[in-house]
């Protein structure tokens, strides 16, 4: 496996991994490589440094956050700070306080498929986040 920093033409920076060097230029050439931020075709590679550790647990210039990244990790504590999660019971507790059946508040958790497009159909407030919920242990 190889990663690869790449850009669009619109100026969007991404990491991507690719099984080789050849499948990246083979997927490349066939158009199937695109920005990550706005789907762009036109990508290219970018400088990359190398993976290098100068003191033990130090993390190394090439794994820092992109600003993708950072967005996702920022968004993630704020939805866990400023929500309830309710696991698996989502779909339940969403349509309960979309019928007034229970107090409105600001939940997260898991769906089937099936169930969210249920809710989405019956007009119910939802929206899937960009990231899997931790698993809580209680």
């Amino acid at each position: 496996m190889i990663r690869y920093s790449l850009k669009c033409d619109k100026g969007h920076g991404f990491d991507s991994w690719f099984k080789s060097a050849d499948a990246y230029d083979t997927l490349k050439t066939s158009g199937m490589v695109a920005c990550a931020i706005c789907g762009s075709t036109a990508v290219e590679k970018t400088l990359m440094a190398p993976s290098v550790r100068t003191e033990p647990g130090e993390r190394p210039l090439a794994d820092q956050k992109t600003p993708l990244e950072e967005a996702m990790t920022n968004l993630r504590q704020e939805v866990e700070k400023n929500s309830e999660y309710v696991g698996m019971s989502f779909a339940s507790e969403a349509r309960a306080m979309h019928e007034g059946e229970v107090p409105s508040r600001a939940i997260y958790g898991e769906a089937k498929i099936e169930e969210a497009k249920k809710l989405l159909e019956d007009g119910v407030p939802v929206a899937p986040l960009p990231f899997t919920p931790r698993k809580r242990t209680n």
